[in-house]
C-alpha cells in the first residue's frame, strides 16, 4: 500500500456557549481535518487540534505545504518510520503531525478490520470516567454550569483559576457547598507568576478538598513546579509541561509532577502519547487524557488510547465532542452517565461527512 494524497482542511465549528479560561475566551474551535488516500482505495481520517496561535489554519499549512510532500509514495502502515520522518523535518508543530499520525492509525485499523485500541494492546477497561471543564464566570454562572453537568452524570468537574484569587475562592467555596461529594480539580493554565505565589493560592484552595491542581506555572519551570509540589498537599498535574515524550522524561526526572495530563494532539499522535504513558508508568506516575477540545476524529483517537492505557488514575477529558454544536464526522462514541464507552468499528471508528465539511471549512 502507498500514500497517494494527503489533504488538510481547516474547519471552524461554533461552541454552544463561549468558554473562558486564563488563556482567553473562545466561541468556536478551529481545527484541521486530515485525509490520507492510498492506492488501494482506503482513506484514513485524522484531526489536528490546537487552541494555540496557529490553530487549524496553521496546522493545515504545515501539512499541505511540507508534510504531505514528505510522505506521498510511502507505506502508510510504517507509522513509526513516518512519524520519525516528520519529526526530522519539522520541529515541534505537534498538532499538525498528530493529525497525520492518527490518520495513519485509522488506515492501519481499516486495513486489518480492527479498532485502534486493539492494535495498541487491547481493552484494559470497559468504560472511562469523564471530567468536564467549567467556564470562568460569576458564582451563579459557575453553579448553573455545574448543576447541568452533575445532572448529566458527571462526577468530576474542573474549575479554571488563575485570574482573580477572590473569584477563584468564592466559586470553589460555592461549588463545594452545593456538591459536597463531587470531585473538584482546578486548572491555572500557567496563570501564577512564580512558585511562592502558586503555593499561596493553592493553600487557599486546598481547604475546599480539591482533587488536583493543573499546570500552576510556566511549562519550562521544572524547578518551580517541583517547589510547588513539595510545598502543597494536593497532587500537581503537568499539562503544557509534558507535550512530548522528551518533555515527559524531563518532568519525571525533575520530580515536577504527580500526574501527567496527556494529549494526542500535543504529543504528536497516538504513538508518542502512548510513549508518554510508558514513561509515566516507569516513573510510578498516573495519568489522565486531556482535551483541546477536539471534534469527533480527535476525540476518537483519544478514546482508543484511553481504553488501551492501564495507568489512568482520574477522570479524563475524552469528550471534546460535547463542547461543539456540530461535527464534520459521524463517530461511534457514546457517553452514558458520565462515562465514555469503547468506540466501535475498524480504525478510529469515524466517517467523514462531506456536506458538513463543506459547511464549516475555512479555506
Amino acid at each position: 500500500m502507498k500514500i497517494t494524497a494527503i489533504r488538510a482542511t481547516p474547519v471552524r465549528i461554533p461552541r454552544p456557549a463561549k468558554f473562558t479560561s486564563n488563556l482567553g475566551t473562545h466561541a468556536a474551535s478551529e481545527n484541521a481535518v486530515v485525509e490520507i488516500e492510498t492506492d488501494e482505495g482506503l482513506v484514513g481520517i485524522g484531526e489536528s487540534s490546537s487552541i494555540w496561535d496557529r490553530k487549524g489554519s496553521g496546522c493545515a499549512d504545515d501539512i499541505n505545504g511540507l508534510l504531505a510532500g514528505l510522505l506521498i509514495g510511502k507505506d502508510p502502515l510504517q507509522i513509526r518510520i513516518l512519524t520519525d520522518l516528520m519529526d526530522a523535518h519539522l520541529d515541534r508543530a505537534q498538532p499538525a503531525k498528530a493529525g497525520i499520525e492518527m490518520a495513519l492509525w485509522d488506515l492501519l485499523g481499516k486495513s486489518v478490520d480492527a479498532p485502534v485500541y486493539q492494535l495498541l494492546g487491547g481493552l484494559v477497561r470497559d468504560k472511562v470516567e469523564l471530567s468536564r471543564s467549567l467556564s470562568m464566570g460569576t458564582v451563579d454562572e459557575v453553579l448553573a454550569q455545574a448543576e447541568v453537568l452533575v445532572a448529566d452524570g458527571y462526577r468530576t468537574l474542573k474549575m479554571k483559576v488563575g485570574r482573580n484569587p477572590a473569584s477563584d475562592a468564592a466559586n470553589l467555596e460555592a461549588l463545594r457547598a452545593r456538591f459536597p461529594d463531587l470531585k473538584l480539580r482546578v486548572d491555572a493554565n500557567m496563570g501564577w507568576r512564580n512558585p511562592k505565589e502558586a503555593v499561596r493560592h493553592i493553600h487557599d484552595l486546598e481547604t475546599h478538598n480539591i482533587e488536583l491542581v493543573e499546570q500552576p506555572l510556566h511549562p519550562s519551570d521544572m524547578e518551580g513546579l517541583r517547589f510547588v509540589r513539595e510545598h502543597v498537599e494536593v497532587p500537581i498535574m503537568a499539562d503544557e509541561s509534558v507535550w512530548t515524550p522528551e518533555d515527559a522524561m524531563a518532568c519525571a526526572r525533575a520530580g515536577a509532577a504527580d500526574v501527567f495530563n496527556i494529549y494526542v494532539a500535543e504529543a504528536g499522535g497516538i504513538g508518542p502519547a502512548a510513549r508518554i504513558f510508558g514513561i509515566a508508568d516507569a516513573a510510578r506516575l498516573t495519568c489522565i487524557i486531556g482535551s483541546m477540545p477536539e471534534f469527533g476524529t480527535g476525540t476518537s483517537a483519544q478514546a482508543h488510547l484511553a481504553f488501551a492505557m492501564p495507568n489512568i488514575g482520574y477522570g479524563s477529558d475524552v469528550n471534546g465532542i460535547v463542547y461543539h454544536e456540530d461535527d464534520v464526522v459521524d463517530h461511534s462514541l457514546q457517553i452514558e452517565d458520565g462515562y465514555l464507552l469503547p468506540p466501535t468499528g475498524p480504525g478510529l471508528g469515524v466517517r467523514l461527512d462531506p456536506e458538513r465539511l463543506a459547511r464549516y471549512r475555512m479555506d
